[in-house]
């Protein structure tokens, strides 16, 4: 029985073989593997994708995070609002910075922050507000925006799920002060190892994130406080160049996996993600819910169908966390949906006919 991966890499790779070989070929011609001519282009390129002044480079989505913060001079004792619903990045970049995260619920339809729980998390210590774009689905952020404005204080938008997605019109990064994206492998736009990039219209905090990548240099051997080398490698940039001439194309794609995924799934007892129409969802994942998230599992399993689950454990009942005292129950949207989140297979390529099959075993696999 041939196996449905929950990514196929290989099949992408298969049709940008030659692009990407000869991109690789020309950084290994010119010897600028770090910080090169590759890098610089990829930075003009994805800025003006996203609509924006600066693009930073870096090496992981978890440096721009880190870098983001950092620009906003935190110190121990400041607190950083976001969730606990995310890949732990985003609350390490938090941390990195002395800062202290705190972690608010989300809603259960969007599965983004709430924003009926953020104002009342906001206290005298509150610096920042980093809002997770989940799955690829927009947070609120005119609700988030309103109140972190009413406040005084900063949004950093965690994007590093939503390359391309769009809410009411604008994409991603166009309402925090900064926006990170990662692009790790797997992501929509995804390097061949580690990368990621800082976004913004502010060019302060991008001249400074460009020194703070690279050892905190403002002349060569210059350094004028303490800096990371978080330098993204000019091999990646020639990838990711590459594949961002793609990424709308295989954003549609997605969103029409996931159109079929809710088409075959719509009569039956898992709760399926919520297309809005205030929002472009770029589909990451597609997410179901069952209380037998692990028994339907192994179920798919041993039909040859893999599937993913982001994430089994929140970050607030991390073992890294439990300094901050947070107890089972605080954060009950969050704890239900990481009990019974179930990501099924889905990258550009899937066939109709394996979403089929997908659909199907789930459907043999109800209660």
């Amino acid at each position: 029985m041939e196996t449905v991966p929950y990514l196929d890499l290989r099949a992408q790779y298969s049709g940008l073989r030659s692009e990407v070989l000869s991109a690789l070929e020309d950084v290994c011609e010119s010897t600028s593997f770090a910080q090169g001519k590759a890098t610089s282009e990829f930075e003009a390129k994805f800025a003006a994708y996203c609509g924006v002044d600066h693009c930073v480079s870096l090496n992981s989505g978890t440096s721009a995070l880190h870098l983001a913060l950092r620009c906003l001079d935190l110190s121990p004792g400041d607190e950083v609002v976001t969730v606990s619903m995310t890949f732990i990045a985003t609350a390490w970049a938090i941390s990195y910075t002395g800062a202290t995260p705190v972690f608010v619920d989300i809603d259960p339809v969007r599965r983004t922050m709430n924003p009926d729980q953020l104002e009342a998390a906001i206290t005298s210590r509150t610096r920042a507000i980093v809002p997770v774009h989940l799955y690829g689905m927009p947070a609120e952020m005119d609700r988030i925006m309103a109140i972190a404005d009413r406040h005084g204080i900063p949004v950093i938008e965690d994007a590093a799920q939503a390359h391309g997605a769009k809410y009411k019109d604008k994409p991603v990064g166009h309402f925090g002060q900064s926006t990170c994206f990662s692009f790790y492998p797997g992501k929509n736009l995804g390097a061949y190892g580690e990368g990621g990039a800082l976004i913004t219209n502010d060019e302060s905090i991008a001249r400074r994130a460009r020194s703070l990548r690279d050892h905190a240099q403002t002349e060569r051997y210059l350094h004028d406080e303490l800096g990371y080398n978080y330098r993204m490698d000019s091999f990646q940039a020639a990838v990711l160049a590459i594949k961002l001439k793609y990424l709308n194309d295989w954003n549609r794609a997605r969103n029409d996996c996931a159109r079929l995924y809710t088409e075959l799934l719509k009569e039956s007892s898992y709760k399926l993600p919520t297309h809005f129409s205030d929002s472009e969802c770029v589909w990451h994942c597609y997410v179901i819910e069952t209380p037998e998230r692990d028994r339907v599992r192994f179920g798919l399993q041993e039909l040859g169908i893999q599937t993913a689950v982001h994430y089994p454990v929140p970050i607030h009942l991390q073992k890294a966390y439990a300094h901050l005292n947070y107890r089972r129950g605080d954060l009950p949207v969050t704890e239900a949906l990481c009990e019974r989140c179930l990501s099924l297979p889905i990258y550009p390529e899937l066939s109709k006919e394996k979403i089929s099959r997908v659909a199907s075993a789930l459907l043999d696999l109800e209660l």
